[in-house]
């Protein structure tokens, strides 16, 4: 016999998981029905009786069934509010993103599609609570390049943030941004962009954070940043923005980096609660570099009155204050005796009064020593240098360079001349014998492009190294260098040059100590420009005399070296691949592209190439020069061999010299 409860937990059976309730209520009906139905039959003979709990069952059972309608219903209404919630899109603001996305070159991480959830799956997208529209766009580092199109981004009416920093963007400011009426961060540093900013920026009222730094915006600031009371963070650092500082006084403003740009004037009163580096590498007045003071209490109209306590405070102030002008004293004539110090530890006994010690190449390092070890300043032949350890001591002492194998100074002498010395770190515990060796091979070392090593000096403490000065200063202060309106860019042909020179100057270097001699430390810092204006390279074989060679080079390093430890000459052709490409981008080998991001410049150009975007690898600096792409991108080829991840890829120096030298042929051949 089939009960009501089996029909009812028949027909209830499918909806069992979502109504663990109804299913528990249902239970004490089918209960209470089946006992009053076996009840019936054992105690009720007459039909009347029956009937009426015939009729008992009916309306039990339709109120049990209408009750789990009810109950449907409202777990049918609550799903779909769920389903509708979950799958809301802003279908219109996803409209706008493809549309832009759509008409500006990109990289492939850029996962967007219609048929996708903006809100959940697409790159940088955020929506509201409510998945009705988008407010925040984050696009750092993708690749974005060429001018924003118009009329896209725009429609974004309820976007608070764009972060679209660290691509290759160019042009005007969006003159269309003002309509983002609802903008609280804008983060636009790290791009092309150029020329002047809006008048109007009253219009971003709620703006918090604007960010243009690292760009080549000009013109004036207007006043009307004065009105973005909620502005906390503001960077228009390293671009070229000219006239005065505009006065204004943000009480909320908590960032602020004005650095390296065109002001002129006095850095404004309501300013001068930043620091000072906030507005370095400007064009201010020699009596306008210091901030200006906070100005003085006004005295009231009434004679003060000054009680003892206040009198002592006076007394202390002045005495602190007069103390504090002596230990400035103090370390200023420190300064000035002590300007040479560096060069002056070492051994206190080593005196020296030959003016002109000079050596055969491959003479004996020893003659010129002592029992413990220290010995004079040793020339090469051929060197036209006359001087002693005492004459360098007295030397006026500049630093060039603090580098990876010692700190590098300009020696004014006494004579007028100046010269390059080197302190080595590293090689404390280098044998005087190994070390004379290692420097015989590199005092040999004659080549037009190699800078000579006119001297040097050992001590058990301390090593010096002699070079000639060049006042032109390094290919990596030519190219990286402040850029601006005043300086003159280092032009393709003496790019070409230096290019040239140094692979000549490194080829040398291989073919000597019977083709074993290693540079191990080539980079833009040790390359110079000749008399001729070809690169010349420096600091030549210091590297086998580390304790270890350097991991860590500025980027210059080839990956083999950080698992043997040790440098190759396939690791110099390595290292000249990125300088190569420093040559061609105008870019560091690592460098920071908006303060928290460090870019490899290998990487970065092997990922632009492998999109097919070679020309935009260039730097802007070469673009004014006609007809040189094709040697460009055949120099860009070059690098990228030399670049190669596996040693054995990599061609030889000799080759690599050809390879460059017939970048150019014909007349126009260098």
């Amino acid at each position: 016999m089939l009960t009501t409860g089996a029909i009812v937990s028949e027909l209830s059976s499918s909806w069992a998981p979502c109504a663990v309730n109804l299913k528990g209520f249902l239970g004490i009906v089918n209960a209470i029905v089946v006992f009053v139905l076996n009840f019936s039959f054992v105690f009720t003979p007459s039909p009347c009786a029956s009937s009426m709990i015939s009729n008992l069952f009916v309306k039990l059972f339709w109120e049990e069934m209408e009750m789990k309608s009810k109950f449907i219903f409202i777990v049918v209404v609550l799903f779909g509010t769920v389903f509708s919630m979950v799958t809301t899109e802003p279908i219109e603001d996803k409209k706008v993103l493809l549309d832009f996305i759509e008409k500006i070159p990109h990289s492939s991480v850029i996962n967007w599609r219609m048929n996708s959830s903006a809100c959940s799956n697409w790159t940088g997208v955020t929506c509201d609570h409510n998945r009705t529209s988008v407010i925040a766009l984050r696009l750092p580092a993708v690749s974005l390049d060429g001018s924003l199109p118009p009329n896209t981004l725009t429609r974004l009416s309820n976007l608070q943030i764009l972060s679209l920093r660290s691509n290759r963007l160019s042009g005007p400011f969006p003159s269309d941004f003002i309509n983002l009426r609802n903008l609280t961060a804008l983060h636009l540093q790290c791009n092309d962009f150029s020329g002047p900013l809006p008048l109007n920026l009253s219009v971003w009222n709620n703006l918090s954070v604007l960010n243009l730094s690292n760009n080549g915006f000009n013109g004036s600031v207007s006043s009307s940043i004065s009105s973005l009371t909620h502005l906390t963070a503001l960077s228009l650092a390293n671009n070229s923005f000219s006239g005065e500082i505009p006065d204004f006084s943000i009480a909320s403003l908590q960032v602020l980096d004005l650095s390296n740009n065109n002001f002129t004037g006095t850095v404004p009163r309501s300013l001068a609660r930043f620091p000072s580096s906030a507005f370095l590498g400007n064009d201010f007045g020699a009596e306008n570099l210091s901030l200006p003071s906070v100005s003085p209490i006004q005295e009231s109209s009434g004679k003060p009155k000054l009680s003892k306590a206040g009198f002592g405070i006076v007394i202390g102030g002045c005495v602190l204050l007069l103390g504090l002008i002596a230990l400035l004293m103090a370390i200023w004539h420190l300064k000035k005796e002590g300007r040479n110090e560096d060069l002056q530890r070492t051994d206190k006994n080593v005196k020296s009064s030959e003016k002109s010690r000079s050596r055969s190449q491959g003479g004996n390092g020893n003659a010129n020593g002592n029992a413990n070890g220290n010995g004079s300043l040793v020339f090469f032949e051929g060197s036209s240098l006359a001087f002693d350890l005492e004459d360098l001591f007295r030397a006026s002492a500049e630093v060039l360079d603090k580098g990876t194998f010692g700190t590098t100074y300009k020696a004014a002498l006494e004579d007028s001349n100046a010269v390059v010395v080197k302190r080595l770190q590293g090689v404390v515990n280098v044998a005087r014998r190994d070390f004379e060796q290692q420097m015989e091979i590199v005092g040999r070392t004659i080549h037009e492009n190699v800078v000579p090593l006119r001297a040097y000096y050992y001590s058990k403490d301390e090593k010096l190294l002699v070079y000639d000065y060049f006042n032109q200063g390094s290919v990596s202060s030519m190219l990286h260098a402040k850029r601006g309106v005043d300086r003159s860019p280092l032009d393709w042909d003496g790019r070409l040059r230096i290019a040239i020179g140094a692979a000549r100057g490194i080829a040398h270097i291989h073919t000597q100590a019977n083709g074993k001699l290693v540079h191990g430390n080539i980079k833009a810092s040790n390359t110079f420009l000749n008399h001729k204006h070809y690169g010349c390279v420096s600091d030549v074989g210091l590297a086998v005399l580390m304790v270890s060679p350097p991991m860590k080079r500025g980027g210059y390093c080839a990956p083999e070296i950080t698992e043997t430890k040790k440098v190759y000459q396939a690791s110099d052709v390595y290292s000249f691949g990125v300088l190569l490409l420093e040559l061609l981008t105008g870019k560091s080998p690592t460098h920071a592209t908006c303060g928290n991001e460090v870019v490899h410049l290998v990487r970065w150009v092997s990922s632009v190439v492998q999109e097919e975007w070679t020309a935009e690898v260039f730097d802007v600096e070469l673009l004014r020069y006609p007809n040189i792409e094709e040697e460009m991108v055949e120099m860009l080829q070059i690098a990228m061999q030399c670049v190669a991840k596996s040693p054995e890829q990599r061609p030889k120096m000799v080759e690599v010299v050809k390879l460059v030298e017939n970048i150019r042929t014909g007349d126009r051949r260098l």
